[in-house]
């Protein structure tokens, strides 16, 4: 048997794509496809080669001129150096003596008088326009054409109002409007607060600096701490509110002394401690003292030292009794609460049914919409109440305890066989001396009651 041989040529391509990298493609009956990469070099070595190299021996080598030509070419970025080693800049210039600022001040002023302006090439002639003038460009037909094809229709009584109205009546209905672009501050000012238009000003009036009014300083608060405490101890009934603002004497003593005797009081109602220095530990106090009074209604600590942890304390410390109607507690040492500390505030918050102010920056829009929803949540609860001749708070505001319900059980079944239905909303218990309103039971409550009733029936 004969063999047969065939021959065949090889053809090969070569494809160079770069200085350092090139492709060899090879044609025939198998296509093969090798890729190879040279090394990068730096002054004719490979980067590889300086990684071993003491930089400090290469420094240690070169001579003071050619360290300071160095250190002109870099710039390094380190903010331990001073500011002279860090700058290329040298001043070669040796120092003429300590700095005298009025001296320099003095020269600068002498310089700029004896220098000479530089000489126009045009003198000046008042009215006369120097060199050419420019004119802004026709708008585009387009545009123009739009412009014109605007049309409102007001129907004919707004229209003949319009037409007889005179310009301090237009001016008027402008700020009105909001637009303040259209007039200046005075006559914003004076529609709003219906003060009549300055006369002379219309439409291209300039606003007259005026003098400023001058204002007496505020008078120091001249509240004693320590007799306030003192009558805050007794349970003074004639001290239904104490302001001790802006009183940064008030040491940390009498803090305390404050809010113990605070634990205690029922005829307090409004409390204000603004810029008293109030720090975290004080601020633990009153909280504390915030959970057993049932009389205070409004509490005010802005501008102190607390913490965002620490406001949510106080916060939370207003669930236990539910007498607090209004709480406010801004700018305080940390400007930023932060997503986690203002979520906690508005759980806390909504689970409060009878606050109705609370005066904190809420950054996040989802806390002030949440906030803001249920305060007026609990103002138009209040309004029903009104009208429907229920209190809506009382000087002890609080769930209804398991305990009392079982007494409320027995001493329904005992006194009266019938018992009545609470109304819808709210079940309202009045005795002389104060009003206990008890928010509706769940349902587990609910069962739970009824369980005790038919047990001791």
């Amino acid at each position: 048997m004969a063999e047969t041989y065939e021959e065949y040529e090889e053809t090969h391509h070569v494809t160079r794509k770069s200085v350092t990298t090139f492709k060899i493609e090879e044609t025939s009956s198998s296509t093969t496809t090798k890729t190879i990469t040279t090394p990068a070099k730096l002054y004719g070595k490979d980067v590889g080669a300086y990684d071993d190299i003491d930089v400090d021996e290469l420094l240690a080598q070169l001579s003071p001129e050619e360290i300071s030509m160095l250190a002109k070419e870099v710039d390094p970025d380190d903010s331990f150096l001073p500011p002279s080693q860090r700058t290329n800049y040298e001043c070669e210039k040796a120092p003429t003596g300590p700095l005298d600022r009025k001296k320099l001040i003095d020269h600068i002023n002498k310089q700029a008088l004896e220098t000479p302006d530089r000489p126009e090439l045009e003198p000046f002639v008042p009215g006369v326009v120097r060199g050419k003038k420019w004119i802004p460009p026709p708008p585009a037909a387009k545009l123009q054409a739009a412009d014109e094809q605007i049309a409102i229709d007001l129907g004919d009584e707004y229209e003949q109002a319009l037409t007889d109205a005179t310009q301090e009546e237009i001016i008027d209905l402008a700020a009105i409007l909001g637009f303040h672009s259209m007039m200046n501050q005075d006559q914003y000012h004076a529609s709003l607060l219906n003060k009549g238009q300055p006369v002379g000003l219309g439409w291209d009036g300039i606003t007259k600096s005026a003098i400023p009014k001058i204002f007496p300083a505020e008078a120091p608060n001249t509240t004693d701490p320590e007799e306030t405490v003192q009558r805050i101890k007794n349970d003074d009934s004639k001290l239904v509110e104490v302001n001790l603002n802006n009183i940064k004497t008030i040491s940390d003593e009498q803090f305390d002394k404050l809010f113990e005797a605070l634990k205690s009081n029922t005829h307090l109602e409004v409390l204000s401690l603004t810029n008293v220095g109030l720090t975290d530990r004080t601020a633990l106090m009153l909280a504390g003292a915030l959970e057993q009074n049932h009389a205070l209604r409004v509490l005010n600590v802005e501008t102190n030292f607390i913490s965002p942890p620490v406001i949510v304390t106080l916060v939370k410390s207003l669930l236990t009794q539910m007498t607090i109607e209004e709480f406010r507690a801004s700018n305080q040492r940390s400007q930023v609460f932060g997503n986690k500390i203002e979520m906690e505030i508005t759980e806390l918050v909504e689970k409060n049914t009878t606050l109705l102010r609370l005066g904190l920056h809420l950054e996040f829009n989802d806390a002030r919409h949440r906030v803001a929803a249920h305060l007026q949540r609990n103002i138009d609860r209040i309004r029903v109440d009104k009208r429907d001749g229920r209190s809506s708070r009382g000087s002890y505001y609080r769930p209804v305890r398991i305990e009392e319900e079982q007494e409320l059980a027995m001493s329904d079944v005992e006194e009266e066989p019938e018992v009545e239905v609470a109304p819808a909303d709210y079940d309202v218990e009045e005795d002389p001396d104060n009003v206990v309103i008890r928010p509706p039971p769940s349902d587990d409550e609910d069962i739970k009651k009824k369980s005790l009733t038919a047990a001791a029936v």
